[in-house]
Parts: structure tokens; C-alpha cells; sequence
């Protein structure tokens, strides 16, 4: 069984619904959700928007090797509506990125792990740090607390609900 970290995110829509979606799917045809942080309120990262996100970090323990994984999520995201588009960064439906799996460190064109930019998103730091305090990033060397703590990023980030 390997453990994976997954950032959730929507801006489009009913958000508490393409949240709960992505959770059902994920657990029919990925894994089982071990932890599920708190959903936060968000400041859209890399492009202007005038809908914030919800967003939600999930443990889930797989089966499925990083690449398989990858294939599933992209379904789920396909389900749920996501339209992908030309620019790095845009509104949506729902957005599943994979932050970690286990302490692996992989790359290649398709899938880089861990998440590149983990360490510069207040929004996937603070409900990573819910669950996931102690976490040692594998390439950095510092928990998931201590990348908090040194997070360049200003952008809002407030819980609104417990799960």
C-alpha cells in the first residue's frame, strides 16, 4: 500500500459538490482516503479570478503505481468537467494535483513528483500541515511545517469548514 498526498481545488460551479464528487470517485477508483484536511477559501494563484477556491488536501492509501494513479485522476477531473486549456493557470471545475507518493522522487514529461511548486502555495502548505505536519519532503529535506513557515506566498488562505 503506498500513501499519496493530493491537493484538490475548484473555483467553478457548485464547489462543495465538485469537492465531494472528487472524494467519491477517488475512493471508488483509487484508493481509500486515510485523512482529509479541513476546506479552505482560497485567493485564485497565478491568474486573476472573481471566484476564489475551495480547496482540500487528501491522504489516500493506493494500490495503483504513480502512473496508473496519474491516468485515474485525469478521468476523474474529465468527469467532473475539467476543461483543459492552453494556459498554465485557469479557472475550473475541479483541479486534482498529486504532492506526493510515498517519498518518491520521479521525472519526466508526464508526471514530476513531488509537486514542483509545493513549497511557493499557501493553499496546498496550510491543509497539508493539518494533516501532515511531519511529512519530510523528499527533495528538500524539511517537513511539511517548516516549509510553511518559510512560504513566500501572501495569498489568502482561510479554513471554512471541518470534515
Amino acid at each position: 500500500m503506498h500513501t499519496v498526498y493530493l491537493s484538490l481545488g475548484t473555483n467553478l460551479g457548485n464547489r462543495n459538490r465538485n469537492l465531494g464528487n472528487a472524494r467519491l470517485l477517488l475512493l471508488k477508483d483509487a484508493g481509500a482516503i486515510s485523512a482529509a484536511s479541513s476546506v479552505y477559501r482560497t485567493e485564485p494563484w497565478g491568474f486573476i479570478h472573481r471566484n476564489h477556491f475551495f480547496n482540500q488536501v487528501l491522504e489516500l492509501q493506493t494500490m495503483l503505481d504513480p502512473f496508473l494513479l496519474l491516468a485515474k485522476i485525469r478521468d476523474i477531473e474529465s468527469i467532473l468537467g475539467r476543461k483543459r486549456h492552453s494556459e498554465k493557470y485557469s479557472a475550473r471545475t475541479i483541479d486534482i494535483d498529486m504532492l506526493f507518493y510515498d517519498d518518491l522522487v520521479i521525472m519526466t514529461d508526464e508526471l514530476t513528483l513531488p509537486h514542483p511548486l509545493i513549497e511557493e502555495r499557501l493553499f496546498v502548505l496550510v491543509p497539508l500541515e493539518e494533516i501532515a505536519p511531519f511529512f519530510i519532503h523528499p527533495v528538500r529535506k524539511l517537513s511539511i511545517r517548516q516549509l510553511l513557515d518559510n512560504c513566500p506566498d501572501q495569498k489568502s488562505v482561510m479554513k471554512i469548514r471541518d470534515l
